[in-house]
């Protein structure tokens, strides 16, 4: 028997909450639903719980366009829904000529993206700033923060379920189908299912693309290939020395192994990048304490390696390979011809930071 439903958000991760809250406010019949037992277990649970300010994203992108308003966004929703985050600010530190020059070229990226707080610091006002520190020059962007992603998620689930929405655990999709009139979705768990949607919403983040291969219809050629990054921490026993949050000159690719902290105050180092074959593997190699230890040298000169111990790991949707800038994709009729359907893919940094904008302009698509 097939059911019919007006919109399934594919995910329950921060962004797939978000979107579900943002459709059920703006008055449709939503069903988020989750092939995992809670929600937001995998990327969403698995990062720096950072709230970037939009520094380094190419111009144009929409990771870049995305990013100061979802930034704005989520510091007003925090402060109206009582979600634990802080404005921690943050120092992106050089050492050397060359790295010092390209803090000018970092800050006007950052200017291009509507971030027009950052303020060019010398090392010695850095080091007054932070006195463990050591740079030859800084960037001081005092619109970073920190956040409570899981709190984050459940405000984001309390407003879903609250404007009529729902979310179903345990229900992974093992297969579907373009028809005449949306999607249809054969949904697996304890009681499978298959329900026909007018619009059905991919935010399965790093099985979107496995997810899109499955529903029939949907044009093999216009899904991207999706890479893992796979970034793990190191955290530091004993009082770190930092109430700021410390990064490196970014890479393309990575914004480099840099300190941050949670709201408890714990702090910790990474991640790095290792791009992986499979999308669950979480461990992480004890192995790489010295290598973490030496890149952060350059920055906390007084690291003691001894205290760090391994931490956890997540994996990123990424939709380009080492050494290349990534970005979101929303794949709708326009790219591949399907009234019913619209992929996210590639959400990765900074989703969690995005995902209230993100929200909004999924709205305005499928609106």
């Amino acid at each position: 028997m097939t059911e019919s439903a007006d919109v399934i958000v594919i995910g329950a991760g921060v962004v797939g909450l978000a979107v579900g809250r943002a459709l059920a406010r703006g008055g449709r019949d939503v069903i988020v639903v989750e092939r995992h037992d809670a929600f937001g277990t995998e990327t969403s649970a698995r990062n720096s719980e950072v709230i970037h300010a939009g520094i380094y994203y190419r111009p144009g992108g929409m990771r870049a366009k995305l990013c100061v308003p979802g930034r704005d966004m989520l510091y007003a929703y925090c402060k109206d829904h009582h979600v634990n985050h802080e404005r921690c600010e943050k120092l992106i530190v050089a050492n050397g000529d060359e790295e010092v020059a390209q803090l000018s070229a970092i800050r006007a990226t950052a200017e291009t993206n509507g971030v027009d707080d950052l303020q060019l610091l010398s090392g010695a006002e850095a080091v007054a700033m932070e006195p463990a520190l050591q740079c030859d020059g800084a960037l001081f962007s005092p619109s970073t923060g920190i956040i409570d992603s899981h709190g984050l998620m459940l405000a984001l689930l309390g407003d879903l379920e609250n404007a009529g929405g729902a979310l179903a655990l345990s229900s992974p999709i093992g297969g579907g189908r373009v028809v005449d009139d949306g999607v249809e979705l054969d949904i697996g768990g304890d009681d499978p299912i298959t329900l026909r949607a007018k619009m059905v919403i991919n935010c399965a983040g790093l099985s979107s693309d496995k997810v899109a291969h499955a529903i029939a219809g949907i044009p093999a050629k216009t899904i991207p290939k999706l890479y893992y990054g796979k970034g793990q921490y190191f955290t530091y026993s004993g009082k770190a020395p930092f109430s700021r949050l410390i990064y490196p000159i970014p890479a393309k690719d990575s914004q480099g192994t840099h300190y941050t902290r949670d709201l408890g105050g714990q702090g910790k180092l990474g991640p790095d990048l290792h791009y992986v074959s499979a999308n669950d593997d979480y461990g992480v190699d004890k192995t790489r304490r010295d290598v973490f230890a030496t890149a952060a040298r350059r920055f906390w000169p007084d690291l003691e390696a001894a205290r760090l111990v391994p931490g956890y790991a997540g994996i990123r949707p990424k939709i380009a390979g080492p050494g290349e800038e990534g970005d979101f994709i929303f794949s709708d009729k326009s790219i591949h011809g399907i009234d019913g359907y619209l992929g996210l893919y590639g959400i990765e940094s900074p989703g969690l930071t995005s995902c209230l904008a993100i929200a909004k302009h999924v709205r305005d698509l499928v609106t």
